[in-house]
């Protein structure tokens, strides 16, 4: 099981409460995760990933054991405790503004 973590605003709008455990296809990456993410909560397509490009969205980040994933390719698999379940994988929303 693939744990990830949400923003709150994303929990919000896939009506969860805590963390979130996924089963995961080989390999266990970003896409992957989100691939599963988005089949489990179709109401999050669009909101981390572009919806044609599949591209990150330019204010989301992605966090594996304590290292920035963000401007890694979204196939580099993800760290060993990461795909065990021991650590999650966070997602972060960042808010601009003036």
């Amino acid at each position: 099981m693939i744990r990830v973590v949400l923003p709150p605003h994303l929990k919000v709008l896939a009506r969860i409460d805590d963390e979130v455990q996924l089963e995961v296809a080989e390999p266990v990456c970003v896409s992957t995760v989100l691939d599963a993410l988005e089949a489990r909560y179709p109401m999050l397509k669009g909101t981390i990933r572009d919806h044609v490009s599949r591209k990150r969205r330019a204010m989301v980040r992605f966090f594996a054991c304590g290292e920035d994933l963000s401007h890694d390719p979204t196939d580099t698999p993800l760290p060993a405790a990461i795909a065990a379940g021991k650590e999650p994988l966070i997602i972060v929303a960042a808010i601009a503004g003036g």
